[in-house]
């Protein structure tokens, strides 16, 4: 879901930021991931970066949808 990262453990502290018509690339995710009912997340978790193996605590956000899953992840910020 991250590139260049691993998630550990749980994401915690998650809230729905936006819903369907209100994501700006809805056209894209359906063209790319397929038609869903598309929701973009936040939460908060353990990161590990891949190349050196740190761990930080993140705050990310990502898109989902039913039967599709998770997609797009990104950091948007350090919580530590």
């Amino acid at each position: 879901m991250l590139e260049g990262f691993r998630i550990i453990g749980k994401i915690e502290q998650i809230e729905i930021i936006a819903i369907g018509n209100s994501i700006g690339i809805l056209p894209y995710l359906n063209k790319k991931f397929g038609k869903g009912r598309w929701r973009k997340l936040k939460g908060v978790a353990m990161v590990e970066r891949i190349t050196n193996r740190r761990v930080r605590l993140a705050e990310i956000h990502w898109y989902e949808a039913h039967g599709i899953g998770r997609r797009n992840g990104k950091i948007k910020r350090w919580m530590d």
